[in-house]
């Protein structure tokens, strides 16, 4: 089953955040949660099994160019994640759904995401969920 985040599922998020984002510390991750459910261009799902949360997914609107995208608002799914034993459930396609869904109500006409190269498991999830690859790219950094 699938709904939007509340305050009780923050511990639960967070911590799945934690290891979707590693790099990120808690806290930061709390607090931008937080913030997510105050905006009123964005949401976080959550993926529940019985009373047990297993996956979030946080989705915003983008109103900035998106690569591969026609028009704007473009619904963005920023992250999406799944407890590894609770994968090949359907979870993340659930949320997939129902993000697609409250994009359409937010006028969006797309929606559009992005994984790392290699990520060669949130590649499958994307195209599994009907996604089409729109650009790969290489950033570089030089500091000075």
């Amino acid at each position: 089953m699938v709904h939007l985040m509340t305050h009780d599922d923050l511990p639960a998020v967070v911590e799945m955040a934690s290891l979707l984002w590693p790099s990120d510390e808690p806290e930061a991750l709390e607090r931008e949660l937080i913030s997510v459910l105050d905006e009123d261009e964005a949401t976080i799902l959550v993926a529940t099994d019985g009373d047990r949360l297993v996956g979030f997914a946080l989705c915003r609107l983008r109103h900035d160019y998106v690569e591969g995208t026609t028009g704007s608002p473009v619904g963005y799914l920023e992250g999406i994640y799944v407890h590894e034993g609770d994968r090949r459930r359907h979870f993340a396609s659930e949320m997939i759904g129902a993000f697609e869904k409250w994009a359409r109500r937010m006028g969006c006409r797309e929606v559009a995401s992005d994984c790392e190269i290699g990520n060669v498991e949130s590649e499958a999830l994307h195209l599994a969920c009907d996604f089409d690859e729109a650009n790969r790219i290489i950033c570089f950094v030089k500091r000075i």
